[in-house]
């Protein structure tokens, strides 16, 4: 049985949390909790709300265990829960010794796209998400990203690239095929220089990815996507961002035709 949070004076109590958190910021009128959800829930999400709000902004160091248990009318076990579930979505990090505990903290573009992954492969074996949904959205997407990446690509972003070509495919194992074109994906995602757009495309490539890494890559299918990569890549050398986004749509367009025979059974990467 779920703890319950004392509602008691809930605004006086809201309010004593933001000042010992965020003193030089007003605080904003409390929200009573639900005796619906879970104490550490209800810690959990007004905590989470003054980060997102920036009433508590990056840096800033909670109070420890007691004080919020104190301050929010529960138990230190559940401050702690709470505290856990922020660490595990990188809302703050916990250090140890002297000058340590909870600071907050933002999570990078890493941090955001490992967990859209996660979710959205959860979805995939729910099958609440279609197969043709995921390859619709990958293919918005990388288009999109190469057409950019040909406009804004730096010699880096080229080398990159240029490193997953290989002379001969035929000669390299399914999995070294498996990460070359991860690879050279990510490499056209990150060339487009929007990070958006990255935290989107990573998770659904990778869902993807995982899928068709489950086969063994027959020689007609690693020629087939060396040659669409190359082309690719050889218009956004040119700079031809109508060349690169047509390039990779007849990509998608081949790969979405694997994926679909995969998804039935019929057929293994070729």
């Amino acid at each position: 049985m779920s703890e319950p949070i004392d509602n008691g004076s809930s605004e006086e109590r809201r309010a004593r949390v933001v000042s010992r958190l965020a003193p030089a910021e007003p605080p904003s009128a409390a929200t009573p909790v639900k005796r619906v959800r879970k104490a550490y829930e209800q810690v959990y999400d007004q905590l989470r709300d003054l980060i997102m709000r920036g009433e508590l902004r990056r840096g800033a160091r909670l109070p420890n265990e007691a004080v919020l248990a104190s301050e929010f009318g529960v138990s230190r076990g559940t401050v702690r829960e709470a505290l856990r579930v922020l660490a595990a979505q990188n809302l703050i990090r916990t250090a140890k010794g002297a000058g340590g505990g909870s600071f907050v903290t933002l999570p990078t573009v890493d941090h955001i796209s490992t967990f859209l992954q996660a979710n959205i492969s959860l979805l995939s074996e729910s099958e609440d998400v279609t197969l043709s949904e995921f390859l619709e959205a990958r293919e918005l997407l990388e288009v999109f990203a190469a057409r950019q990446c040909a406009a804004r690509r730096s010699e880096e972003d080229l080398e990159r690239l240029r490193e997953t070509i290989v002379d001969d495919p035929t000669i390299l194992g399914s999995q070294q095929h498996y990460v070359y074109n991860k690879d050279f994906h990510t490499a056209v995602v990150d060339g487009c220089g929007n990070a958006l757009i990255c935290i989107a495309a990573q998770p659904v490539f990778s869902v993807l990815q995982t899928r068709l890494s489950r086969e063994e890559m027959s020689d007609r299918f690693a020629r087939r996507l060396n040659d669409d990569h190359r082309a690719i890549l050889g218009a956004i050398e040119a700079g031809d961002s109508d060349a690169a986004g047509e390039e990779m749509r007849k990509h998608m367009a081949y790969l979405s035709r694997t994926y679909k025979k995969m998804w039935r059974g019929t057929s293994r990467p070729e």
